[in-house]
């Protein structure tokens, strides 16, 4: 990035330090708990090119195609997970951004497939519109929508390119987060970073480059970048890790304005990244949803110690949102290697201990710096006094030892729901040995909802 980007990084350190020193934890109590199977499969539409009726066929390690069903085994490190590629149909997994509808219903949507662009050309990109059936612990899968780019919105070719339909698939976009608007749904992605427009039935209809400061953002994945011919020359620079694109996407209440959440941070051209409080910083961008164009407003989200991406992130009102933080820790410490550095099957190499839920004010005053902190959740210790959780956790309590959790939303003034991604059929922090499932939980935390 510039001098002055950097320049204005250090006023931005400055003005914001010490904000974010005290943290106060609040308590949150398991109500409900529901859970998909992890090895939920679905068939692709009819219509669609042989292709894409099976998935994870680009999963070997050489990325030579698979040619049998199942004979590629899934593994978190050196774990087996008990599941294996390619599946006979598309899987519905890895939920990434979560958004509670009037009706009761919630709109959520599946990742980009197997993990990276190189892997996933033969996973589609859907839109899920479930419901919760808390009582029996089930989900119901109401809806998928399929995304589709017919009129070529996309600015490259994507894999399905002479195709009639143009299904979209997880080697196009890493689509991670998701707002529905009353003609269709914005969605971020982490591949551009772009974010992106479908139409109710899941045509794109825009694809919007990211801009902070008048300056390009790119990840190793945007596909203007090129490599050069000459092994002496030098690459075009981007200034993103790969996976650090809009892992979160938040609205405003009237709809005005988006804000997208950056997972990792901007790099600077002397290869620093960008800070906050003195904690490294993702940045929240500011977008002007009638125009589609960035406004130049944005805010620095400060990670906390222990803290090393997010998951997501959607508004509580006006001023408020709700931020999931976490590590890249998996499984519980009761379990762990003796020596991370040499894991064994029979444990985890990094448990988990960094996975929450933090409560921030973003405002017009603190527009530019880094936002205020008002306190978190620890979703390692969820309150479970009535023995209401369907798996793990322990004699009063609940616990998310996963990697991503990656589905946070206000239900009510007194509720929140938070889910999961499994990283079919890479991940597994609930046992050893078993491909994690899709889980989602309902909590009361009226307190933390109204703390300010």
């Amino acid at each position: 990035m510039t001098r002055t980007l950097l320049a204005s990084v250090a006023l931005i350190a400055l003005l914001g330090g010490g904000a974010n020193a005290e943290e106060k934890e609040f308590s949150a109590t398991l109500v409900s708990h529901a859970i998909l199977p992890a090895n939920t499969i679905i068939p692709a539409p009819e219509d669609v090119p042989e292709h894409l009726k099976t998935s994870g066929k680009f999963s070997t390690a050489d990325r030579k195609r698979a040619e049998g069903l199942g004979t590629v085994p899934g593994k978190d490190g050196v774990r087996p997970t008990g599941l294996s590629l390619p599946f006979d149909g598309q899987p519905v997994q890895g939920f990434s951004g979560i958004k509670t509808m009037p009706d009761g219903t919630f709109w959520s949507l599946s990742d980009n497939g197997f993990g990276s662009k190189s892997n996933s050309s033969d996973a589609m990109l859907m839109l899920h519109n479930i419901r919760f059936d808390w009582e029996n612990g089930a989900v119901e899968r109401l809806k998928t929508v399929f995304l589709t780019d017919p009129d070529r919105k996309a600015p490259f070719p994507i894999v399905m390119e002479g195709s009639d339909k143009r299904y979209l698939t997880g080697a196009d976009f890493d689509v991670e987060s998701i707002q529905p608007v009353e003609d269709g749904f914005w969605v971020g992605e982490e591949f551009g970073p772009y974010l992106l427009k479908f139409a109710t039935d899941g045509k794109l209809t825009d694809v919007v480059a990211t801009v902070v400061e008048d300056k390009p953002v790119l990840s190793p994945d945007n596909p203007t970048l090129v490599t050069p011919a000459n092994p002496t020359a030098k690459m075009a620079s981007f200034n993103l890790k790969r996976s650090g694109g809009y892992e979160g996407l938040a609205m405003s209440k009237d709809g005005a304005r988006l804000y997208g959440l950056l997972e990792g941070p901007l790099y600077m051209g002397d290869g620093t990244v960008e800070q906050a409080d003195g904690q490294t910083a993702l940045r929240i961008i500011e977008l002007d949803a009638a125009s589609k164009s960035w406004t130049g407003r944005s805010w620095l989200y400060p990670l906390s110690a222990g803290g090393e991406a997010i998951g997501d992130f959607n508004m509580i009102d006006g001023m408020t949102a709700l931020v999931i933080e976490r590590d890249n820790g998996a499984g519980t410490a009761d379990r762990a290697c003796a020596d991370p550095k040499t894991p064994e099957a029979t444990c985890f190499a990094v448990p988990a201990k960094h996975k929450r839920i933090y409560k921030i004010e973003m405002t017009d005053e603190n527009a530019g710096k880094a936002v205020r902190k008002i306190g978190y959740i620890d979703l390692m210790q969820i309150k479970d006094p009535q023995g209401v959780a369907r798996q793990g956790g322990g004699e009063d309590f609940y616990d998310m030892p996963f990697v991503t959790i990656e589905d946070v939303d206000v239900v009510d003034e007194a509720h929140i729901v938070v889910g999961n991604d499994n990283n079919l059929l890479f991940s597994a922090g609930r046992a050893l040995d078993k491909a994690d499932d899709n889980e989602f939980v309902l909590l009361k935390a009226g307190e933390f909802l109204t703390a300010k």
